[in-house]
């Protein structure tokens, strides 16, 4: 009898430790499993970093090299055409606004005391710019330059403008509007108001240019745009 009874507790016992053994399996394998859940978030975390907030440089919030349009416009023909290339680089206008506008008589190019005549005859001359300058030049990193032609040349308003401002490793690029005439020496008669400024061959323009041939121009600039 009391072997039988020996015998019993001893099966108890033995049931007893098995299940405790299967109760450290389970737990062990449930921190495997938490612990291999917990690398993967890491290895997730490693290979999709936060991003990081973007550097300060010379260009807009699209990456684009900043770019401004300054022109004077006496009948709005270089306006349309100023704002074509406004338009098609996505850049800043600034317009060159005369303190005294020019009237009708001002613009009489057969009256040798107009206005415009006695103005384009002074090398003096410097007509004030009204209105506000064009706010943080030393952003821009290129400056399209657009006027009428006058007597062949541009208006004595844009030396006031050149001359009012510091291109010191500027590209310029000088654009005009006139019937006939071409830039001619217009532009490279302006390079010397300007220090250390790189100067691009310019180009004439008509009243009814097209948008698609102000493109074609643009394009064979091949100016770089896009920031590294």
């Amino acid at each position: 009898m009391k072997k039988v009874i020996f015998l019993a507790l001893t099966l108890i016992l033995l049931l007893a430790l098995a299940g405790c053994a299967d109760t450290d399996s389970n737990n062990g394998a449930q921190s495997n499993n938490q612990g291999n859940a917990n690398n993967m978030q890491n290895n997730v975390q490693a290979e999709n970093p936060p991003p990081t907030a973007p550097g300060n440089d010379n260009t807009d919030e699209n990456g684009q090299t900043k770019v401004l349009v300054a022109y004077f416009s006496a009948t709005n023909n270089t306006a349309g055409v100023a704002t074509a290339i406004a338009e098609s680089l996505g850049a800043d206008l600034y317009v060159i606004t005369p303190e005294e506008p020019y009237t009708a008589a001002d613009l009489d190019y057969g009256n040798d005391n107009s206005r415009t005549s006695l103005e384009m005859n002074d090398p003096d001359s410097r007509p004030a710019i009204a209105g506000s300058d064009v706010e943080n030049m030393a952003d821009y990193d290129i400056v399209f330059l657009g006027y009428p032609i006058w007597w062949g040349q541009a208006p004595k308003i844009i030396s006031t403008f050149l001359e009012g401002y510091d291109f010191n490793g500027k590209t310029i690029v000088p654009f005009c509007t006139s019937g006939s005439s071409g830039i001619g020496s217009s532009a490279t008669n302006l390079q010397g108001l300007t220090d250390n400024a790189i100067w691009l061959a310019g180009e004439r323009f008509s009243s009814n240019v097209t948008q698609n041939s102000i493109a074609e121009w643009l394009n064979s600039l091949e100016l770089e745009l896009n920031a590294e």
